[in-house]
Order: structure tokens, then C-alpha cells, then sequence
């Protein structure tokens, strides 16, 4: 079995690819090898992405999401004129008075600790995309292979049915030769002749 296996995989490598057996890479033989087996290739790259994400890249991507939030430019833009409000109308007895130093060294603290946490993010969207395109390609892959495959069945009972009219036919012609050298056998003597 492991040969007539090997021997398929390698006989569609041929036909669909144009490549022997050997000459496949990895995602080509797992394409290949899904497509002769009639299996699904199909699955929810969301969810396998997610699945294998650490606990830190969760926190990235969490804190991503509310910091390009409305949510959290609302909160945020509230909290600083609450800042900005309250030391200015506490005038000398406010704990961060203009030009409101404490607050600037919060915002840059802020800044500097949201970028990295942004970045991993977007890398880690990087990464989902990749996969995403990778798991697209082997679809794609896929799809062209059972279309191609479809094509040859098709050509094929095109090919059969040929074959059965043509020898349909040939059957056709057979019996009517048989009847008009009949006919004639019969025909060729002259009226009023008597058989020898």
C-alpha cells in the first residue's frame, strides 16, 4: 500500500505540478498527499493562531486593542483634563502646578512602555497574516488540483463514451453491410432465372 501510496503521490506530482516526487517541498507533498486522500484542507487559522499564543502576547494584544480604542482616548482625554483642571484650580497648593512636569514624566513613562506593547502586537499580526497567506496558498493549491482532476475525469467518460458510440457504430455499419450483401446476394439473380 505504501508504494501504490508513493506511487500515486508521485504520479500526480507529475501530472499536476510538473515535478517528480522528489522535487516537492513540504507544504506541496501535505497539499498533494490531502488532495489524493479526499480530506479537508480547510481550518479556522484564527483559532490555531490564537491557541498558541502566550500569556504575554494575549497582554499585547489586549492592551493594543484598548489603546487604539475610542474607549481608551475617551478615558485618557477625561483623566488629563481632570489632571489639568485640578491643579489649576488648586493654583499653589497643587501637587503637579503648571507647567505640570508630574504629568508630562507620566505621559512619556506611558509612551515609552505603549510602543514595545504596540509593536508586539503588530508583529504578532504580521505573523497571523503570514500564516493566513501560507494556509490560503495550500487552499488555492488544493482547489486547483481537484479542478484539474475534475478535467481529466471528465475527459476521460468524454473519452469512454467515444468509444462506446464509436464501437456502437462500427456495430451499425457491420449489420448493414451484412444486410445490403444480403439484399444484393438475393437481388443479383435475374428474373425468371432458375437457381443452378
Amino acid at each position: 500500500m505504501a508504494t501504490t501510496t508513493s506511487d500515486k503521490l508521485g504520479h500526480a506530482a507529475e501530472r499536476f505540478l510538473d515535478k517528480g516526487e522528489t522535487a516537492l517541498n513540504a507544504r506541496e507533498r501535505h497539499v498533494l498527499e490531502k488532495a489524493l486522500s479526499r480530506q479537508t484542507l480547510s481550518l479556522d487559522t484564527s483559532k490555531t493562531f490564537d491557541e498558541d499564543a502566550t500569556f504575554g502576547q494575549r497582554l499585547a494584544d489586549g492592551v493594543a486593542s484598548f489603546g487604539g480604542s475610542w474607549t481608551f482616548l475617551i478615558i485618557f482625554g477625561v483623566a488629563l483634563l481632570a489632571w489639568v483642571a485640578s491643579n489649576l484650580l488648586l493654583a499653589g497648593g497643587a501637587p503637579d502646578p503648571y507647567p505640570f512636569i508630574f504629568l508630562n514624566l507620566i505621559l512619556s513613562m506611558l509612551a515609552a512602555v505603549q510602543a514595545p506593547v504596540i509593536m508586539m502586537s503588530q508583529n504578532r499580526q504580521s505573523a497571523k497574516d503570514r500564516l493566513v497567506t501560507s494556509h490560503d496558498y495550500e487552499c488555492n493549491l488544493k482547489a486547483e488540483i481537484e479542478i484539474m482532476a475534475l478535467h481529466d475525469k471528465i475527459d476521460q467518460m468524454r473519452n469512454d463514451d467515444l468509444k462506446r458510440l464509436i464501437g456502437q457504430q462500427q456495430e451499425q455499419i457491420a449489420l448493414l453491410t451484412r444486410l445490403v450483401q444480403g439484399h444484393l446476394g438475393d437481388g443479383a439473380k435475374p428474373d425468371g432465372a432458375e437457381p443452378a
